[in-house]
């Protein structure tokens, strides 16, 4: 069956991302600890699909309070027509400009997504991350990006930019379902991937956080008992680099 054939793909590459990107996990997992105790901020961005990853980390239970989303006016799918994002990525200079968008200084972290890494706006996000001292953390898919070409002016791509690189592990194309008679793949996994993958890398984060013995500010589920209280005691406590709040 073709719903098994994808259950056994996603199986398959989460296994292959767990096994292969535990040290750039750790390595990512390293910026932002240093940052969040030297008080500094973490943002995160993705265009289109790969903004997920950002919804997935932000105002969730479980989650890390800490992660700021930059959000891509004109890139996700509340857009109409939906195909815009496709062309609004692709426009040299947005992603400058999303990035001065926010109070993103040196020594901040910046969580970067693109499946494809090729599009203009997570490139010039990156090259205006660097030129502020803010570290990068690159989420990509290495079959996907070395197989394409940079959309950008300076021929880069998102995996030439980072200081940190967490492979996805998605194919190139991202769908990894063949079905006879039909001549394009389905069932993509990137999402998938990242999304265990960021999950996995806040879960580090606050291992590390309680060795160091900071108090993580994790969001407490509001459905239960006590959580509206335990998550405005710790947003509070955190107000000045949440900036999400504004």
């Amino acid at each position: 069956m073709s719903s098994q054939a994808y259950f056994r793909e996603a199986q398959a590459a989460l296994a292959r991302v767990a096994e292969s990107q535990g040290e750039p996990i750790g390595k990512a997992a390293g910026l932002l600890v240093e940052a969040i105790v030297a008080g500094r901020s973490i943002y995160s961005f993705g265009a289109s699909h790969s903004f997920m990853l950002t919804e997935e980390l932000v105002y969730r239970t479980g989650g890390l309070m800490l992660i700021n989303p930059i959000y891509p006016h004109g890139m996700n799918s509340l857009v109409r027509p939906m195909t815009l994002t496709s062309r609004l990525e692709r426009v040299p200079g947005l992603g400058a400009e999303l990035l001065h968008s926010v109070p993103a200084k040196s020594g901040d972290v910046l969580l970067l997504t693109s499946t494809s890494g090729r599009n203009a706006v997570v490139i010039d996000m990156a090259l205006a991350a660097r030129e502020r001292g803010v570290a990068v953390v690159g989420i990509t898919a290495l079959a996907y990006t070395r197989g394409v070409t940079s959309r950008h002016p300076s021929g880069k791509k998102l995996a030439d930019l980072c200081d940190v690189l967490i492979d996805n592990g998605a194919p190139y194309g991202d769908a990894c379902v063949e079905i006879k008679g039909s001549p394009q793949k389905t069932g993509p996994l990137s999402s998938l991937t990242g999304i265990a993958i960021v999950n996995a890398l806040a879960c580090e984060v606050v291992a590390r956080l309680v060795e160091r013995g900071v108090t993580p500010p994790v969001f407490m589920s509001a459905n239960l008992d006590g959580g509206d209280a335990h998550n405005a005691r710790l947003l509070a406590e955190n107000r000045s680099r949440i900036h999400y709040l504004e």
